[in-house]
């Protein structure tokens, strides 16, 4: 059910069409949600916004509270427009984002987690990066909190440069910049969307981020932490199963990056390296000329057997000091977890990241 503002002022402002539309699905907020409709009566954006909930199924006050905010919304000039539904389960995120916005009217989207806080430059600043870059997806940094959560993670979010963010997207962090803090222009939206509506366990951001860098797509990064970005267990993300995500990852790496390569080496001749190696089609498997590795345990073993191979005989994949090995390399490394001493390794090989290296961890 869908409920347009009522009166005179708001029928005008729907007649003009909002520049910014925030897509907010709603699903048992009510713990975050007043911080976070807060933040959005907050933005200091000049241009016009509309705010475009879709509530899937909360059981909790969630609903009351939206409306409350609806006044408060409406009064300020922000035009609100409330979907949803009350079946007894849940659609998903992805459903919910898709109806969001497609019952939204702004020429750009601005995407929000219901348990995050904007900002007040939020709006502003992505959409001045949005007007400059209309096939982009604009991400910024974020604040995690709390602060000590996923510190490894909020690092790599914050810090990796232009270039990494298109280089660095076959790893298990998934899209360079996160879908909370996603905004770009809706013609681009309807060219790669929309997400995927197959629900709880489907990484429907990773697969849209895929279908947008497939489709050409820019991904750009605001420097300025625009998000408060909750971390808490019982979010969606941490429904998706690890095999789900790393079936997707090989298969993405496989269409993008090996078909540029006649061979190449795998960084880590160790359990992370040798799935890798068994997750690849047979075709990428022959491209394989050997692991490297810094472990002298198993640069002595001398090779890597792979015992299910149906081919006579059993291919040997040698495992090499990472000096001898040639790259290009696909490095299946943990970053910023030896204190350094990888990345140092790295780096004295004077290698070009997307051209000799891709990470793949």
């Amino acid at each position: 059910t869908s409920r347009a503002g009522v009166g005179g002022a708001s029928e005008e402002r729907q007649a003009m069409k909002a520049h910014v539309s925030i897509i907010l699905p709603v699903h048992n907020a009510e713990p975050w949600l007043d911080e976070c409709l807060r933040s959005v009566l907050q933005q200091d954006f000049e241009g016009t916004m509309e705010l475009s909930v879709f509530n899937d199924a909360s059981k909790d006050k969630s609903g009351a509270i939206i409306e409350k905010w609806r006044v408060k919304l409406e009064d300020s000039g922000v035009h609100v427009i409330i979907g949803g539904h009350d079946s007894p389960s849940p659609r998903g995120v992805g459903y919910s984002k898709n109806q969001a916005v497609a019952q939204s009217s702004g020429s750009y989207l601005c995407f929000l987690d219901s348990d995050d806080v904007m900002m007040p430059q939020r709006v502003r600043l992505q959409h001045e990066a949005a007007v400059q870059h209309p096939s982009s997806i604009i991400g910024c940094r974020v604040r995690r909190d709390p602060p000590n959560s996923t510190e490894r993670y909020t690092r790599w979010i914050n810090q990796l440069t232009p270039e990494q963010l298109l280089t660095q997207v076959f790893t298990s962090n998934g899209p360079t910049v996160i879908m909370p803090s996603w905004f770009c222009s809706r013609a681009w939206f309807s060219h790669v969307g929309p997400f995927d509506e197959g629900g709880q366990g489907v990484p429907e951001d990773l697969l849209f981020f895929y279908e947008h860098l497939r489709k050409g797509g820019g991904v750009i990064r605001v420097d300025q932490s625009l998000l408060l970005y909750r971390h808490h267990p019982q979010a969606a993300t941490h429904s998706i199963l690890e095999t789900t995500i790393w079936t997707h990852r090989v298969r993405f790496l496989e269409e993008r990056a090996l078909p540029r390569w006649a061979a190449f080496t795998i960084w880590n001749a160790g359990k992370q390296g040798r799935r890798l190696y068994r997750s690849l089609t047979a075709t990428s498997k022959r491209k394989v000329v050997a692991f490297c590795d810094v472990d002298e345990n198993k640069i002595r073993k001398g090779f890597y057997c792979h015992e299910d191979s149906e081919e006579r005989p059993k291919p040997r994949i040698p495992i090499l000091h990472f000096r001898a090995a040639q790259p290009p390399f696909v490095i299946c490394v943990k970053l910023d977890l030896t204190g350094g001493a990888f990345e140092d390794n790295l780096r004295s090989l004077h290698l070009q990241e997307g051209q000799d290296f891709l990470h793949f961890s």
